[in-house]
């Protein structure tokens, strides 16, 4: 059984002392397959670093709302240019999407300029042709009304996506794809059930977030990607399957929206 984690930031500081080792014991468990996402300038460029350095590992480029420091417009200049070189390669590019990037109200941040920068990197993902990666946190609504007012012309996936049945609902509507991680295995999870099979398999993605929201039976350790498979059997438990229809699934969807 191969799994793809969707989603992981092993350019996280959490990772320094021991990356590689790690990232070989996690491909010899059975996930062939990562995309380690940026979410400000550095971290975009590190995740390049890290997958133009493993074949198995892709990278997206972006600056999260929770990144948007004073100079954010300057580091999206940048990001552009990296987008415009990788542009030009013929083989080996292993930028995937923008992201991750999107809207997170949970704490007492500028909405204003948020938004100034989502619709910028939607642009940023129609004008070299990518889908987007979204992270979205109480602000469900706006998230929507902006991906309706700035179609993204390759669509892309509500990364870690809240348990909202609505937002689930839009964001089908809008043929995005959602990507479950970890929480669907707490035990004070609400709407796991719901969620799991409210998501049509095709339109479905598997994540861990590392090194955060590490799942059951490992949560509150340092995440990786060897824990996918604890998202992938949880859903299978919840939709009545086998975890390799989950993890096949999974694994189709993920290439096919990124492209791979």
């Amino acid at each position: 059984m191969e799994l793809f984690d969707s989603h992981a930031h092993y350019n996280d500081i959490k990772f320094e002392e021991d990356r590689e080792e790690l990232l070989k014991s996690i491909y010899d468990s059975g996930v062939t397959s990562i995309i380690c996402a940026g979410y400000n300038l550095e971290s975009s460029k590190q995740a390049i670093e890290i997958a133009n350095s493993h074949d198995y590992i892709y990278a997206t480029v972006g600056i999260s709302p929770n990144d948007l420091e004073e100079n954010w417009e300057n580091d999206l200049i940048n990001i552009e240019k990296i987008l415009e070189d990788s542009s030009y390669e013929t083989k080996n590019n292993k930028i995937v999407a923008v992201g991750e990037i999107g809207l997170d109200y949970h704490y007492d941040t500028d909405k204003k300029i948020q938004k100034q920068a989502f619709i910028k990197q939607i642009e940023l993902a129609n004008k070299y042709n990518l889908p987007i990666v979204i992270h979205t946190r109480d602000a469900v609504m706006d998230t929507i009304e902006i991906l309706k007012q700035h179609p993204v012309n390759k669509k892309g996936v509500f990364h870690c996506c809240p348990f909202n049945r609505e937002l689930i609902k839009e964001a089908l509507k809008l043929d995005f794809y959602i990507s479950i991680a970890g929480p669907i295995t707490f035990k004070n999870s609400k709407n796991a059930e719901e969620i799991a099979n409210l998501v049509p398999l095709e339109k479905m993605l598997i994540e861990t977030d590392s090194p955060y929201l590490a799942p059951e039976p490992v949560r509150g350790s340092r995440n990786d990607s060897r824990n996918v498979k604890y998202t992938a059997q949880k859903i299978a438990d919840l939709r009545g399957v086998q975890v390799e229809e989950i993890a096949k699934q999974t694994y189709e969807n993920t290439k096919k929206i990124f492209a791979i």
